[in-house]
């Protein structure tokens, strides 16, 4: 707790264009890993609590909750995973969409790119917010 409180204290603006803080939840779905969601749970509210600090400090905090985007450890999971489960590389990586209900995985400069939106000008009035970018898997009102 004390590196995230750090890294707020420095962020506080010295003038009057503010700062931005941005934390990534990342969700790893298991059925057999029980601290996962528990630690996202927890990076989530700790950005709604800086949150609240950061309105009266002028730093804009919110978060990103990712769903499953292809990256190269998710591609080395994967070659190590399909193997131990009597499959081939490219069936586990086509059944986790399937089984999930998502058309593909995401792009890590998917991502950037809603980051790069949330610490842009036009979104300077957004904070405290937990934007799950994750191609429907999760379905939210």
């Amino acid at each position: 707790m004390q590196g995230p409180q750090a890294c707020f204290k420095q962020l506080r603006p010295s003038d009057s264009d503010g700062g931005d803080l941005r934390l990534e939840a990342a969700r790893l779905y298991r059925r057999r890993t029980t601290a996962f969601p528990p630690t996202n749970a927890a990076i989530i509210a700790l950005a709604k609590a800086f949150a609240e600090q950061g309105i009266k400090d002028g730093v804009q905090v919110n978060s990103i909750v990712p769903g499953a985007v292809m990256t190269g450890r998710r591609r080395s999971f994967l070659e190590k995973w399909a193997p131990a489960h009597n499959m081939t590389v490219e069936e586990a990586t086509n059944k986790f969409p399937e089984q999930v209900g998502i058309s593909r995985y995401g792009r890590p400069e998917e991502i950037a790119d809603l980051l790069g939106f949330m610490v842009s000008p036009t979104a300077r009035w957004m904070t405290g917010t937990s934007v799950r970018m994750d191609g429907g898997e999760i379905k939210g009102v």
